[in-house]
């Protein structure tokens, strides 16, 4: 099985780092491809660097995802991911998604540690239909730059912020959302009374359960591909992909 690791932030050790956490976790004959997005932030901070982004991946997935069997997005918005879904025959599964699906299976109510942007998150779990399983988030003042450049120090900010989670609002179950937070849950696990889970291992699972299942592409439906669309100026893959319907 070949998966990707789609990761549209411009920065290369967020990806490497993603690399990393997914193949502690995979299957044997599971191949990790990691990605980069080519243009836009270093760090996706905000919606106006997320829209960027998402054409971004895009471009990535039109030229990389002919050879995968499933994508998972290494990024906390998800970025692009029902356009991703909507013009791709392969699984594609967002890791902040996949973080709060399996939280889902762990306890009744799940919190979230993020970098900041809590805003955006929250309106991510609304788009999945679990505003009534969050029960609260915790931003740090930290940033992913430092998670790879000084990982115990945000370790110990992650845990606290966790815990806190746990103790003002009663979450049962902890999903890190960050792409540099990925790896993180088996250093802190420890330090935080309830299960710890980030979007990297999460999804490299549910991937690697989507393919087993073998399920075809839609053909109705808000995520069947829109057919033959005229476009303009667009990378060459990507046009393809657009007219691939």
């Amino acid at each position: 099985m070949r998966l990707l690791v789609a990761n549209p932030n411009t920065t290369p050790q967020v990806t490497e780092l993603c690399a990393r956490a997914a193949r502690a976790v995979a299957l044997p004959g599971t191949e990790i491809r990691p990605l980069t997005g080519r243009f836009g932030a270093q760090i996706i901070n905000s919606r106006a660097e997320n829209a960027i982004a998402a054409h971004a991946m895009l471009e990535m997935l039109a030229e990389h995802a002919p050879d995968a069997d499933a994508v998972l997005l290494a990024v906390s918005y998800d970025t692009g991911l029902l356009a991703a879904r909507e013009v791709l025959s392969v699984p594609v599964v967002g890791m902040t998604e996949a973080g709060m699906l399996a939280a889902c299976l762990l306890g009744t109510r799940f919190g979230l540690v993020t970098f900041g942007t809590p805003g955006v998150y929250r309106e991510l779990v609304a788009l999945y239909g679990l505003t009534e399983r969050l029960a609260g988030i915790r931003s740090i003042v930290a940033s992913p730059k430092d998670a790879y450049a000084n990982p115990a120090t945000v370790d110990a900010q992650v845990a606290e912020a966790a815990t806190a989670l746990v103790e003002e609002t009663g979450a049962e179950v902890a999903v890190l959302c960050g792409a540099a937070m990925a790896g993180m849950p088996a250093r802190i696990a420890d330090r935080v009374p309830v299960p710890v889970l980030d979007g990297i291992a999460s999804g490299v699972g549910l991937c690697e359960m989507l393919v087993k299942l073998k399920t075809a592409k839609a053909k109705v439906g808000s995520l069947a591909h829109p057919g033959l669309r005229p476009t303009v100026g667009l990378a060459g893959p990507l046009e393809a992909l657009l007219k691939g319907g």
